[in-house]
């Protein structure tokens, strides 16, 4: 690069640090946020079970509510089950197609989320995981306006993530932070099994 192109790129990097420092000093709140993953991409659980890897890297206590997966084992909970800072609990049953019975979808999201309220009421817990609840609120097993009255009521500083096809729009406009995961191909498309450590 010429000496006026380094020139140039000096003075735009310089005009892009001062807008991020401008930004940064005007986000000066602090306070626990809700993140929503969405869409029908692969890697809303993912992104937020590395979420939980972060926590526990800042000495953070997580809990974790998983409401559709429960009829198999997930190399998630294998793991982050290991750490006592973690308080994990599985309530599905596996998800709607396979239990072809509405009422008793509805009776497990129920007890799912009893758990669910009683880590939102939890000030020694700093980060929630509410793994496939937008499943949940999608099917109406359990109202939107209960989940989000919790969300309101829960200790100032927890954060909470939520992830799962179909957020209501409620919940997208409750939310600090909202991410849609976009499919663009997936592999089960070209006929290739669910695999360890990609999927399970």
């Amino acid at each position: 690069m010429s000496a006026d192109g380094e020139q140039r790129h000096a003075q735009r990097m310089a005009r892009k640090k001062a807008l991020i420092d401008e930004h940064i000093a005007e986000a000066a709140a602090a306070r626990g946020v809700v993140v929503v993953h969405t869409g029908n991409g692969k890697g809303k659980s993912t992104a937020a079970f590395g979420m939980v890897a972060r926590a526990l890297g800042h000495g953070m206590r997580v809990g974790v509510v998983q409401f559709i997966k429960g009829a198999f084992s997930t190399g998630e909970e294998s793991f982050f089950r290991r750490f006592p800072e973690v308080a994990y609990h599985v309530t599905g049953e596996g998800y709607t197609w396979e239990t072809q019975d509405r009422e008793r979808d509805i009776g497990t999201a129920r007890r799912g989320w009893e758990k669910a309220r009683e880590m939102l009421e939890d000030p020694a817990l700093d980060l929630v995981v509410l793994d496939e609840l937008n499943i949940v609120l999608k099917e109406h097993y359990l109202p939107v306006e209960e989940v989000l009255a919790a969300l309101r009521q829960r200790p100032p500083m927890q954060h909470v993530v939520i992830t799962g096809r179909g957020a209501p729009p409620e919940l997208i406009d409750a939310a600090d932070t909202v991410s849609e995961m976009r499919e663009i191909k997936h592999a089960y498309q070209a006929g290739v099994q669910a695999q360890k450590g990609v999927e399970l």
